[in-house]
């Protein structure tokens, strides 16, 4: 298993489009740093005027809590969020962060993980279907080795891609960051709103569960392709499929679970699991663990079609 691995790796890392994704990646945080030096200020706050402002925000959410129609349920619940973090800060002296640090643009490079998650997309679409369209699978698979690890092997390979590529961005962004912003202050900490209740955490291990769990997504969605090409032998239709569900699924789901409880069956539902520790759950009366299951039936119905397909498959081509 670990040589076929090994020879996947070297196939996409012999093709220059893998160099040209790991560049528009390391491009994407130089130019998101470089915006963010320019025009993001953060609204600096002269600090003795902080605990006036956020008292003005929490009045101003409160009254527009109030007005909210009983229909709006997730809205009123990210308010009550925000309206307790604000207190939590006023009754702790915690004044909000007033300029862009290290560990400011490392949290806010978070918007690039879809960036990344996109690249591995093409990697997971094609790495099976590439094999059909350039005739090379009877090769592939003529070799006294079972179907079934030649595929795993491929999968294993696209989630190390994957991991690759979060951790490039986790250290590029960590690295411009500190080197363009420095670290601020260093008792800096993040304030979380889990089960109705505020706590600090460290920045640090916050940033990294944020980078794991927000990395969810595009596992799944790497998977879905991943089925996808091995199912289809197409390429194309596993990126444009994978990639509208990575960018629009979670905004339709949204607007679904705002109407109707069945919502939180979809995928979409349970692949955000950082609402349950920074956030509020998109439908009344889920838990990480409804979530996690839910997770696990998805992966293992496109694996199953996957390794279903491609094992039992009569190769023409």
């Amino acid at each position: 298993m670990h040589s076929l691995i090994v020879n996947e790796w070297i196939k996409i890392f012999k093709r220059p489009v893998t160099y040209v994704m790991i560049g528009l990646l390391v491009l994407g945080i130089i130019a998101s740093g470089t915006l963010t030096k320019i025009y993001g200020d953060r609204n600096q706050q002269n600090q003795p005027q902080w605990e006036q402002q956020v008292q003005q925000q929490i009045t101003q959410d409160q009254k527009q809590m109030s007005e909210l129609p009983p229909t709006a349920v997730t809205y009123k619940k990210n308010l009550e969020r925000q309206i307790a973090i604000n207190q939590y800060r006023l009754d702790h002296k915690i004044p909000p962060a007033t300029e862009n640090t290290g560990w400011t643009f490392i949290k806010d490079s978070t918007s690039l993980i879809s960036f990344a998650g996109l690249f591995t997309i093409i990697v997971a679409a094609g790495i099976v279907a590439s094999e059909f369209s350039w005739g090379t699978v009877k090769l592939l698979l003529i070799r006294p080795i079972k179907r079934y690890k030649i595929l795993l092997s491929k999968y294993f390979t696209v989630i190390l891609f994957g991991l690759l590529m979060l951790a490039i961005l986790f250290g590029g962004a960590a690295i411009f960051g500190f080197a363009v912003f420095g670290t601020g202050d260093g008792g800096s900490v993040h304030l979380a709103y889990s089960n109705g209740h505020v706590v600090e955490q460290n920045m640090l291990l916050y940033l990294i569960k944020t980078y794991f769990l927000s990395s969810i997504d595009v596992i799944m969605i790497t998977t879905m392709a991943f089925m996808i090409s091995a199912v289809f032998r197409n390429s194309s239709l596993a990126v444009g499929l994978s990639i509208f569900l990575l960018l629009m699924g979670g905004q339709i789901t949204t607007l679904i679970a705002s109407r109707y409880e069945w919502a939180k069956y979809s995928l979409f539902a349970n692949t955000n699991l950082t609402q349950y520790f920074d956030g509020v759950p998109l439908v009344e009366g889920m838990t990480v663990g409804f979530s996690i299951i839910m997770l696990l039936i998805y992966f293992f119905i496109f694996q199953l079609l996957a390794f279903g397909v491609f094992t039992k498959r009569d190769v023409t081509a």
